[in-house]
């Protein structure tokens, strides 16, 4: 009894596991679907799209610069308001670009970057409103440095590396968060919340 109760376990186990695999490749051909070349995923409706398809940044998506840009630069073909800009490495290290929403729309808007460390790449993140109000989001990366490659390439290249280890394609790379090690730190001390005091034997 024991014995079909687990191995009706572990059928359930095998059959959750395909179902989740299948939902994993779908999410990632709608991904896929939503993706333009160099400007990332807009929100549904054709004016959005084909804003999406005539923007134009600088750096282009998948530049690589012999050095750090001093800006960002992104042109819309038509007049827009630009709601979200940000700036990020590939371990999603937050880069402080001093965003400030302006109602006021316009079709260019450049903006000023603080001195960039060097980083395997850059992404920037963008979103607007259209004349009819709809939202459309856009992103495109960067690389620089004498050692730079095309953020395409690294992310291919890791893609290929967990592809060997996990046998699976449906599985796509994520950047793992920065890790902080502190040393020679004493470890944090608590205070219970009362005090137990025991009497000794002689005085009873």
């Amino acid at each position: 009894m024991h014995c079909r109760n687990s191995q009706s376990r572990e059928a359930s186990i095998r059959k959750l596991i395909r179902l989740t695999g299948g939902l994993l490749c779908a999410i990632c051909a709608c991904g896929a679907l939503a993706q333009h070349a160099g400007h990332g995923a807009a929100q549904s409706g054709s004016h959005g799209s084909e804003l999406l398809a005539r923007t134009k940044t600088l750096p282009s998506d998948d530049a690589v610069l012999t050095r750090a840009p001093d800006q960002l630069e992104l042109r819309f073909p038509e007049q827009v308001r630009l709601v979200k800009l940000t700036l990020h490495t590939e371990n999603r290290d937050w880069i402080d670009i001093d965003f400030r929403y302006n109602p006021r729309p316009d079709q260019d808007f450049i903006w000023q970057l603080p001195g960039l460390q060097q980083a395997t790449y850059y992404i920037a993140d963008w979103a607007i409103l259209g004349n009819d109000d709809q939202l459309v989001r856009g992103s495109f990366s960067f690389a620089f440095g004498p050692e730079a490659q095309a953020p395409s390439v690294t992310r291919r290249a890791q893609e290929l590396i967990l592809l060997e280890r996990a046998g699976d394609p449906s599985i796509r790379y994520v950047a793992p968060p920065p890790t902080q090690i502190i040393l020679d730190q004493d470890p944090r001390r608590f205070d219970p919340p009362f005090t137990i005091e025991l009497e000794d034997d002689d005085q009873n």
